[in-house]
């Protein structure tokens, strides 16, 4: 089967949990003999990637954001934007991905959504003739979007390849959640018109398939849950030594949209105990957009004298994902209000024997019920959060259950070479059973 996957780059700025799940089942459909072309729109996937050999730039960040903000350079020829969507500059550009977020970006958003009636329509018919071009042997069985902001592609390379197009969904929320409201609604009613391009939809656990068929409009029998899926044998494990400092770990962007405030105070709050005057704080996944939020929570360790007993790094997670879990002696992100589609982070944690401590809401109750690898919170203050900590670290034979049970779960529930089969089934339903 050839299989094109059509992903937003987002440049390895910041842990990209979306960008990680194609990454893991792109692999794993390569595993399994079938010929995937990943094509990553706006920015390189990852801090690391390479220029592409034979994938052209489509939709160049740089270029798509200034023809958009300034309309007038529209009426240039297209080709002259060439220079500014070679690869030097779209990784420059990529330094400042995690910067960026959905206010301001509204009327981008809607213009893409709008397809061939946006401001984007020359962009997509180049990537459409692209498609065109292909040898007939190689031209796309399939067509995967990474997600559902991507639509607005749908109509124009389905006329184009006459493929059928399925759609993942994950975190959609996240972006048109942070959405002024006077265009909010606009761009909700766009994904709406658009689902009806979309030959099967893909959600990452059954909590965001029921938030995504009320949210676009489809029967949810047109949405096939299939949970994000690791590697295990990629991962190293945490093995504890004795006598070793413990840490507990946060793996995402260090925001207050994923609770990292919350975490730094349960942190302080579980440091008053002396039992726990060995325990480290490690955190990497990312800086945030506001720089004032993380100075806050610095000042407020180096306040409470623990300045030295955290490890923060805003970039380990691209340099050395696997060894930072495997150093861990539990994993926490407590999120802050907006409730999660799945948590790779938490899948991570436990391919690497970590047990994790997740909110009560979202996909967690669901991750958890599976595979039984970690805690949910009842309340994400500090203090409920630090008692859980506090409870988990005083009773190593609860953590090693748990652990157990982390990697029993990677290998089985999250695997992702399992989960590449159950995708595989979705897509010969969607075309030739031969395939």
């Amino acid at each position: 089967m050839h299989i094109l996957f059509i992903q937003p780059g987002s440049g390895g700025g910041f842990y990209c949990q979306n960008c990680l799940r194609d990454i893991s089942i792109c692999d794993a459909l390569r595993q399994a003999g079938h010929e995937v072309t990943m094509l990553p729109l706006y920015l390189p996937a990852t801090a690391d990637a390479t220029a592409p050999d034979d994938t052209p730039v489509f939709y160049s960040a740089v270029t798509l954001y200034l023809r958009h903000k300034y309309r007038w350079l529209r009426r240039l020829p297209r080709a002259w934007f060439k220079p500014l969507d070679s690869w030097p500059v779209l990784k420059l550009a990529a330094k400042f991905a995690g910067t960026t977020s959905a206010g301001g970006l509204e009327e981008l958003t809607l213009s893409m959504l709008r397809g061939m009636e946006g401001a984007q329509a020359e962009e997509l018919t180049l990537l459409a003739e692209w498609i065109e071009a292909l040898p007939a042997e190689t031209r796309p069985n399939v067509i995967i979007l990474s997600n559902a902001l991507l639509m607005g592609l749908a109509k124009r390379l389905k006329q184009a390849t006459g493929a059928p197009i399925l759609c993942w969904l994950q975190d959609e929320h996240v972006w048109t959640d942070a959405m002024h409201a006077s265009l909010q609604q606009a761009v909700l009613q766009a994904m709406r018109d658009d689902a009806h391009h979309v030959d099967r939809f893909i959600a990452v656990s059954q909590y965001y398939r029921n938030v995504m068929s009320s949210q676009l409009g489809v029967d949810p029998e047109t949405i096939d849950v299939i949970f994000p899926g690791v590697n295990p044998a990629d991962y190293i494990q945490s093995t504890p030594t004795t006598g070793a400092p413990r840490k507990i770990g946060f793996l995402s962007r260090l925001s207050a949209d994923e609770g990292f405030d919350c975490f730094v105070d349960a942190f302080i709050e579980l440091r008053r105990e002396p039992r726990f005057c060995d325990v480290r704080l490690a955190a990497t996944g990312g800086a945030a957009p506001d720089k004032k939020f993380l100075a806050r929570q610095l000042r407020k360790l180096r306040q409470a004298g623990l300045g030295k007993d955290v490890e923060i790094s805003y970039d380990r997670f691209a340099r050395d994902r696997f060894g930072f879990l495997a150093e861990l002696t539990l994993l926490c992100v407590p999120g802050a209000g907006t409730p999660e589609a799945f948590g790779y982070y938490a899948v991570e944690a436990l391919a690497a024997g970590v047990p994790v401590v997740l909110p009560k809401q979202g996909a967690f109750p669901e991750f958890v019920s599976l595979e039984q690898g970690g805690v949910l919170l009842e309340a994400t203050d500090a203090k409920t959060i630090a008692g859980v900590w506090a409870d988990l670290l005083t009773t190593p034979a609860k953590l090693q259950i748990l652990a157990s049970a982390a990697r029993r779960a990677a290998n089985t529930t999250f695997n992702e070479r399992l989960l590449a089969e159950e995708l595989l089934r979705t897509l010969r339903s969607q075309t030739s059973p031969s395939l």
